[in-house]
């Protein structure tokens, strides 16, 4: 329809409770039904509350993205310059560490529309590689970024609450 509009914002700290809110929605839709309840108890309530993500907001190696879907906050994505990873050909390579978009809204370009502004960011700012960490079982996400040309180029460990799973790291030259 031609109504239908994605608008991406910037967000800032005061974005913190409603970022929240959306993590720990997009977060238990992607991985509730193949994780224990204590796994994901546990994790959510360590690394996605107001203080942590108020935290990150405040963090100047970090930028967090929102989508609007027609009004409504369907989707964010979170880029990073702190972390680098064992075996990454580097100069200057900037991490997509969150990218998700409410499963209700999937198959609307609100992922490709987070996608596309994260690598134009990327771009802009010089950097020559992104990269990321996607867990092993989450075939969806690792086919959507093989469709952005994104390349496996190693795994590291994650820990979901007490359950030590593996991500694979795939990255993708700009």
């Amino acid at each position: 329809m031609a109504d239908e509009t994605v608008l991406i914002t910037k967000a800032d700290p005061t974005d913190a409770a409603l970022l929240t809110r959306l993590s720990v929605t997009t977060f238990i839709d992607t991985f509730g039904k193949d994780n224990a309840q204590a796994d994901m108890d546990k994790y959510v309530a360590e690394e996605m509350n107001v203080a942590k993500i108020t935290k990150e907001l405040h963090d100047k190696n970090s930028l967090f993205f929102l989508a609007w879907y027609n009004g409504i906050l369907t989707g964010y994505a979170k880029i990073r310059t702190s972390k680098i990873p064992a075996g990454l050909e580097k100069n200057k390579p900037l991490e997509l560490e969150r990218i998700y978009v409410l499963k209700e809204y999937h198959g609307k370009k609100i992922g490709a529309a987070l996608m596309n502004l994260c690598l134009t960011h990327a771009i802009a700012h010089g950097h020559d590689i992104m990269w990321l960490g996607v867990w092993d079982a989450n075939y969806r996400a690792i086919n959507f970024y093989k469709q952005w040309g994104f390349e496996l180029f190693g795994a590291h460990e994650f820990k979901l609450g007490d359950d030590v799973q593996t991500d694979v790291l795939m990255q993708k030259k700009l």
